[in-house]
């Protein structure tokens, strides 16, 4: 365990890089880059919002001249991003103009080939459609249609892509979410849903605690807030089993071991309670099941135990213990990595009750704070059309006939193991399994058993290399959709600002051709309208609730900014919890009927093995969002190949120095990369950061297993991924 007190900071710990709000203007606007006069008559400036999956859901203008996006900004109107964006935004034009963009449809044959072939829109159209009237009549219905279909694209607008499923019958569905599943139950389960203070409410708190949680680097804007509070005196405290670039500015870091978090968390509810620091009155007259806890807690912890168990010295336990009940108001931020464990939901579990104990929810400047689905209040119009008439579908347990579900988080296993009927084609659109998903060996041999798979991309991943068809996506600069962030309150606008590039179409557009050939070649067979365009569709998103939230008439007015939702700064100031007592459920029924301690109490951490003693962890990336962005030039300059991270001491155990290759492997696979030493990381765990490096094999899931987190079914339909309890050996390759 190490501890790094900020005015102790040096060697590796200060020479972490940090990707903070650094203006990128004089870059992005040299004339080599993005030639842009924003003074100039034919500059026109748009607003978009970008729609990655990111906690930050930037507001952008962008300079257009003469229909050449020439540069993007920050939009200073958005009172959370306050006009700057981190490189990846600033690299937009880069991504736009790519010459490894996706241009026309292409069709690979034999799949796998790299034998790709320019095809025009009504072959590709003729052929998908075909292929789904030949399933139909083979099998009775469009269940062998498997749609996988995530967050490569947030916009609202892009839930056509379920729409255009649903209007050709009931087919098979991945179901589930990757990324936050444990903690959005763990949060349903004591408060009704996940719904965090507003994140510029944190200049509020008297005392911060960033919980998992590696902002500078994945939730940029948040920094400055927290920043204007240090400069108030607030104490901010990172823990993390990575000394990451927000845990070097952290005034106390703790490097805990991994999947123990909540161990510390009752370890330092143990010392508030022998201090009585509790706030019993809060406490009690706002939960059920406090009592029965805090019993729990003085029967079976001690701060022994949370020591050796978290590694955390037990005079640092003490000291946040008591510096965060007595420190009033106190907020918590909860990141998505500590909650991708076998115990991970239970972990967020215990630390809400923390939050609880002490009274900081419903407070400004406290809260324990992990997300929202609040301004999401859309229509859903583009996703919701009927299937055709007589159309037949899965018959569930309960009798109800529809689509039929399976775990996105097992995708391989469970398409594989469909029989009446089985899964013969795939349509991946937002996606790229083949490079995020568990289990890479498995994931490539389902999709060689597909009759046919068609993908909706940008660019020639590893998803797109395994399928039959491409079609070319549009950016969020060539099409209108509206943005709403799962962190901060703002919503904004995403105008077409930019004619679509080559052929490019959107979800949207593709469902339209799409509906137009299945038609034709047999009448009824699709219910998606054939007409529209892309802004009436944006139109029909909105409705009198969302419009009163944002304190707009019509939609249109997002177009002269973003607007703030009319919600109050802390969640839960109203007292008015959603869960079946009204009240936070420190005992949860719920959970008790789902298989789960019905208390937050310690589930134990899954432990290495004799043969694979070595902890992988595989964090998001600096430069890259998931598989996006690390492909363009300039993220291939600043970060040009894949690392492991290894602490000295694990190195020299096994002969390895810097920049030797190390392969990375266990029983499931093996991946081979370059070793860099770091303290950053502890003896026991090495480190890359998950991405997809263009021209590169590089995978960190060849390693990883579809192990199961312990929560996630109640609210997403499945479990998450436990991505961090992922054990291998290394070796000098």
């Amino acid at each position: 365990m190490k501890l790094s007190r900020r005015k102790f900071l040096g060697g590796a710990v200060a020479a972490v890089s940090s990707l903070t709000l650094f203006n990128f203007k004089m870059f992005t606007n040299s004339p080599s880059v993005n030639a842009a006069d924003p003074t100039s008559d034919t500059m026109k400036t748009f607003r978009n919002v970008c729609p990655r999956n990111c906690y930050d859901t930037c507001g952008t203008i962008t300079y257009v001249q003469d229909g050449i996006l020439k540069k993007v900004e920050g939009d200073p109107k958005h009172g959370y991003t306050n006009g700057k964006l981190c490189l990846k935004g600033y690299a937009y034009p880069r991504r736009v103009y790519s010459p490894d963009r996706i241009k026309y449809p292409m069709k690979q044959s034999p799949r796998g080939s790299g034998n790709w072939t320019r095809i025009s829109w009504d072959e590709a159209m003729d052929t998908i459609a075909k292929k789904i009237l030949d399933l139909k009549k083979r099998y009775g219905s469009t269940l062998p249609i498997c749609l996988d279909k995530y967050s490569g694209n947030f916009g609202i607008v892009h839930y056509g892509i379920e729409g255009t499923m649903s209007s050709l019958g009931y087919t098979t569905r991945a179901l589930g979410t990757p990324c936050w599943p444990a903690g959005i139950d763990a949060q349903t389960y004591d408060f009704g849903t996940l719904y965090n203070n507003d994140p510029e409410d944190m200049v509020n708190a008297k005392y911060i605690i960033l919980w998992g949680q590696n902002a500078a680097w994945t939730a940029i804007h948040s920094i400055p807030f927290i920043n204007k509070a240090r400069e108030h005196g607030t104490k901010l405290v990172v823990i993390d089993p990575i000394v990451t670039s927000t845990a070097s500015k952290a005034d106390l870091y703790i490097q805990i071991n991994p999947s123990t978090d909540g161990a510390l968390a009752l370890g330092m509810a143990r010392y508030i309670i022998d201090n009585n620091w509790v706030d019993w009155e809060y406490a009690r007259a706002n939960s059920i099941g406090f009592d029965e806890w805090v019993d729990y807690i003085k029967k079976d912890i001690t701060l022994d135990w949370a020591s050796e168990k978290t590694g955390v010295p037990k005079d640092i336990i003490m000291e946040i213990a008591r510096e965060y009940a007595t420190t009033k108001p106190a907020s918590m931020w909860v990141g998505y990595g500590m909650q991708r464990h076998v115990n991970g939901g239970q972990n967020v579990r215990i630390i809400d009750a923390l939050g609880v104990m002490t009274g900081n929810i419903g407070k400004s400047g406290g809260g324990v704070n992990y997300g929202h689905l609040e301004t999401w209040g859309f229509n859903y119009n583009a996703m919701t059309n009927p299937a055709p008439k007589g159309s037949k579908g899965f018959i569930s347990p309960d009798g109800k006939e529809g689509d039929r579900n399976i775990n996105m988080n097992n995708f391989a296993h469970d398409v594989s193991v469909q029989s009446d009927p089985p899964v013969k084609m795939l349509w991946i659109a937002c996606r790229n399994p083949g490079s995020q998903d568990p289990d890479t060996h498995a994931i490539e041999k389902m999709f060689a058993s597909m009759e046919f798979v068609v993908t909706v991309d940008s660019f020639f991943n590893k998803t797109v290399e395994m399928s039959d068809i491409v079609l070319p996506a549009t950016t969020h600069f060539e099409d209108w959709d509206v943005m709403a962030s799962y962190w901060h309150y703002w919503v904004g606008i995403n105008q077409r600002a930019i004619d679509p590039l080559y052929e490019s179409k959107s979800d949207v557009e593709i469902g339209i051709e799409l509906s137009k050939k299945m038609n034709a070649l047999e009448s009824g067979s699709c219910t998606f309208p054939t007409s529209g365009t892309p802004e009436e569709w944006l139109a029909k998103e909105f409705n009198p609730g969302m419009n009163q939230m944002l304190g707009i008439k019509d939609y249109k007015e997002l177009i002269d900014g973003p607007r703030k939702a009319n919600m109050p700064p802390a969640s839960w100031s109203d007292g008015k919890f959603r869960t079946p007592s009204k009240k936070i459920e420190i005992h949860s029924e719920l959970a008790k009927k789902n298989g789960l301690p019905a208390l937050p109490i310690w589930v134990e951490e899954m432990k290495n093995s004799a043969k694979y003693p070595i902890r992988f962890m595989t964090p998001h990336p600096q430069h890259a969002l998931h598989s996006q962005f690390q492909n363009l030039d300039w993220m291939m300059t600043t970060n040009p190949e894949p690392k492991v991270e290894i602490h000295p001491v694990l190195a020299a155990k096994y002969g390895i120095t810097e920049g030797n290759m190390v392969k990375v492997y266990n029983d499931l696979g093996s991946i081979t990369v370059k070793a860099h030493l770091t303290r950053t990381t502890s003896p026991n765990v090495v480190v890359s950061y998950e991405s997809w490096y263009k021209n590169s094999n590089f995978n960190v899931n060849y390693t990883l297993k579809a192990t199961p987190s312990d929560m996630g079914k109640q609210a997403t339909g499945n479990n998450g991924v436990a991505f961090h309890d992922n054990f291998v050996m290394i070796e000098k390759a």
